[in-house]
């Protein structure tokens, strides 16, 4: 991406403006290229914040409260209420695997949508067991709960319920409860979505925060609205380390044209969006840190045409300003599902990107 000259010095000015930790130069570019897309990136990454609506950025979090601990095979599980936003509690888990080496890397985990409110950040622990009823498309096997695998790694791993979801669901049906939630979001100026990531970052807060957990190996992994909000996380907070996001990365221009705006809940829609960014130009600030993206080739809510025009606006810009390995936006024969051959490819960056200390990386 060629950045006018112009257009970099009032990215500077404002990368300035926002503070160092705001500006960090991209990492394993040298010279003042890596320095111009950085500040052009902290622009932008401001840009997108200011499309999610009124945000309690104001609000100091108070301590969590420690609900129950359980032991289980392989890890300790903590049950959680945390405060993030001053508005309600946001229940939580945390996972702290037996096999830990302090300081340990740190997972942010993000559950998905799929119309089952009830299931929230328990997806964690349970896994894809209803994933066959939601996308039969494929036919495979469910995939085994991500909590043991995490524990394995030596993990801490983090989840929250969502607005509206888990223990966060008030009313019945949780479809209701989701839409008037963003409808009195919109009257008060708030954006449901915006909520949902403002939450999100605060969690990555107190995950970084941990005694177990070195703040540099933070990663977000998450499936379908979990996808979504993994990679629009590690696009608004540089923190994230790694992206790990499966079924949910497509233009959303492409989505338009197949006409299945109606395959997304309105969670996901924010206003003014298409003003000012397309699904690529929201990725790209998540250059030149490690990305895996997974899709079907199937699934109609990610039109494959709008995955590979991500894929191909965001890999030159990988070999300028990092490592073009450290890109990986894959499409698979099947429907919106995670395949074995996805959750393989997904623990290989674990190990890669986040079990290595960052000096190692």
């Amino acid at each position: 991406m060629d950045i006018p000259r112009r257009e970099f010095i009032k990215a500077f000015a404002q990368a300035m403006a926002l503070g160092a930790a705001a500006f960090d130069p991209v990492a394993g570019a040298d010279g003042p290229t890596s320095w111009v897309f950085s500040a052009f990136q902290a622009k932008r990454r401001k840009e997108l914040w200011g499309l999610l609506g009124d945000l309690p950025w104001q609000h100091q979090p108070g301590p969590p409260k420690v609900i129950k601990r359980e032991r289980r095979d392989g890890y300790t599980l903590e049950r959680l209420v945390l405060d993030l936003n001053g508005r309600e509690p946001v229940p939580a888990l945390l996972l702290i695997p037996d096999k830990l080496q302090k300081p340990a890397p740190g997972l942010l985990f993000i559950h998905w949508h799929g119309g089952m409110y009830d299931l929230g950040k328990e997806q964690l622990l349970i896994g894809d067991k209803a994933q066959p009823a939601y996308a039969p498309v494929c036919g495979d096997k469910a995939q085994p709960a991500y909590a043991p695998v995490c524990a394995e790694r030596g993990l801490v791993t983090l989840a929250i319920d969502s607005w509206c979801f888990g223990e966060r669901k008030h009313v019945e049906p949780g479809r209701v409860g989701e839409e008037d939630a963003f409808k009195l979001m919109l009257w008060r100026g708030e954006v449901l979505w915006g909520m949902m990531m403002f939450d999100e970052v605060r969690a990555l807060d107190y995950l970084a925060s941990r005694p177990e957990v070195d703040p540099k190996r933070l990663g977000a992994l998450g499936m379908s609205m979990g996808s979504t909000k993994a990679w629009w996380l590690a696009a608004l907070d540089p923190r994230v380390r790694l992206c790990l996001d499966v079924c949910c990365l497509t233009e959303f221009e492409e989505l338009i044209k197949i006409n299945n705006l109606k395959g997304h809940g309105i969670y996901y829609y924010a206003p003014r969006l298409l003003k000012y960014f397309s699904t690529a130009e929201i990725n790209e600030l998540i250059v030149p840190r490690p990305r895996l993206s997974v899709n079907g080739r199937q699934d109609l809510l990610t039109p494959p045409v709008g995955v590979e025009k991500v894929r191909q606006h965001l890999l030159p810009l990988y070999r300028k300003y990092g490592k073009e390995e450290d890109c990986r936006i894959e499409l698979f024969d099947c429907g919106h599902v995670e395949l074995p051959a996805m959750r393989q490819l997904i623990l290989e960056w674990m190990d890669k990107h986040l079990m290595k200390p960052a000096f190692q990386s």
